[in-house]
């Protein structure tokens, strides 16, 4: 074939593949289309069929609105009726009440005219005496209220005449109490004072804990340790022959110090030093070493903060203190603390006593116990004594029948004379009963030769 022929076969054939891929690609894409479309179509259905459902539900609630609507105008027409039936009569009411009034008041002021004229005299007569009984009555009611009225009025006199003297004395007081708390504040800076009160303190805490003065601890006890002489506030005596040394003389001053300042700094700044001083105070109590003269002493230093308002104030000024403290072998103790520790301290003296008290029992029963056995013994041979005596008894009572008895009754017999008989005597068929106590294995001694009979139980 010729090449032209070939080329157009060529093309053709091209042309005709292309058509077929475009007309393949066209109707797949007519095809998605298509579903979409058909997607589209149903769920437009859908959405038809909701709004048609929310139509008639808007239909039926219009319709229910409409007909509320209409009974409400129908019961708005029938109250405006009743309304303009209501306006009529009360209107014709009013007309009638009108038309009686006039006549009324034209009737009225012809009677009232006459009968003014004719009762003038009369009514001020009877006016008169009602005015006066009347007067009476009111007195009568108005005089309890009077004398009340005077009775409190005296009452409030006598209060506001209380109330200034109360006030008088309240003032007077309140000052006395300003210069004793003066005084006690001028006396608290005194190191002797405040020494001697915190000594008082220390003993109230010691007896409210439950201790005893010169039995459970004792004060101002002087000891020498390496020539120097220390005398510690209290010394309270711990079981098993134990001691612990409590201190009282704590720093104050620059707490009253901050009590009276001016501003939160130097109140802030006074705090600081007191609780500088009580660190000082700690240093030095450690440096004396109180223990060291003591027998039997803990080696520990409590250091009696005598209020609690020092002792939280010391503490929030210096977090550390009582770490500190306890490191140099000094506990440091508010009123609250020291009496819990007092408190361990009888309840420690109190099992002490305890154990003595049962060391004292067991020592007494083990001497009961001894004492026991020692009179089992004895009840032993009681037992043994009275086996012996029901022995030799019967044995005597078996010679009587055997060979007295007959003796006497022949002798009797050949005197020929009346006799009262003799009275016969029962043998004893009773032994003692065994003593039977597991604890003292002592049994009562029995005559060798002698039957043993049976024993009750």
């Amino acid at each position: 074939m010729p090449e032209p022929t070939l080329v157009a076969i060529g093309l053709v054939l091209g042309a005709l593949f292309a058509w077929l891929v475009a007309r393949a690609h066209f109707d797949a894409r007519a095809r998605a289309r298509r579903r979409e479309l058909d997607a589209r179509i149903k769920e437009l259905e859908t959405m038809e069929g909701e709004r048609r459902r929310q139509l008639a539900e808007r239909l039926q609630e219009l319709a229910t609105v409409r007909r509320d609507l209409a009974a409400e105008q129908e019961r708005r027409t029938q109250a405006e009726t009743r309304l303009a039936s209501e306006r009529q009569n009360l209107d014709e009411q009013r007309r009638l009440l009108g038309e009686a009034e006039t006549s009324l008041r034209d009737t009225f002021a012809v009677l009232s005219g006459e009968a003014l004229r004719r009762s003038n005299a009369e009514f001020l007569t009877l006016a008169e005496e009602r005015l006066g009984q009347r007067q009476k009555e009111i007195d009568t009611s108005v005089r309890p209220l009077q004398e009340a009225l005077i009775r409190y009025e005296e009452h409030v006199r006598e209060v506001e005449k209380a109330r200034t003297g109360a006030y008088a004395s309240l003032e007077a007081q309140v000052r006395a109490l300003s210069e004793q708390a003066g005084s006690l504040a001028t006396a608290m800076r005194s190191p002797q004072a405040r020494g001697r009160w915190g000594e008082l303190t220390l003993r109230r805490v010691a007896e409210l804990a439950g201790l005893s003065a010169h039995c459970d601890f004792v004060e101002q006890v002087t000891t020498e340790s390496e020539g120097r002489r220390q005398r510690p506030d209290m010394v309270v005596h711990l079981p098993r022959r134990r001691q612990i040394v409590v201190d009282a003389k704590v720093p104050l001053t620059a707490y009253l110090d901050a009590m009276e300042a001016s501003t939160p700094d130097q109140r802030r700044a006074a705090l600081e030093r007191h609780a500088q001083q009580v660190r000082a105070h700690v240093q030095a109590l450690a440096n004396k070493s109180y223990w060291e003269p003591l027998d039997e002493a803990i080696d520990l230093i409590v250091l009696f903060i005598p209020g609690e308002s020092f002792f939280g104030a010391a503490v929030e000024a210096d977090p550390a203190l009582i770490e500190d403290a306890m490191g140099r072998r000094v506990a440091i103790a508010s009123p609250m603390t020291l009496v819990a520790l007092l408190r361990a301290v009888e309840l420690g003296w109190r099992e002490e006593r305890l154990a003595a008290d049962a060391q004292q029992v067991t020592a007494e029963g083990r001497e009961l116990y001894k004492r026991v056995a020692t009179f089992l013994r004895y009840f032993a041979d009681v037992g043994g004594a009275l086996g012996r005596a029901t022995t030799a008894y019967n044995q005597a009572v078996g010679s009587l029948e055997s060979r007295v008895l007959p003796a006497a009754r022949r002798l009797r017999e050949l005197a020929a004379t009346p006799a009262e008989e003799a009275p016969g005597l029962e043998p004893i068929d009773q032994t003692p009963r065994e003593l039977a106590v597991p604890e003292y294995p002592v049994q009562p001694p029995l005559e060798s030769g002698t039957p043993h009979e049976e024993r009750d139980t």
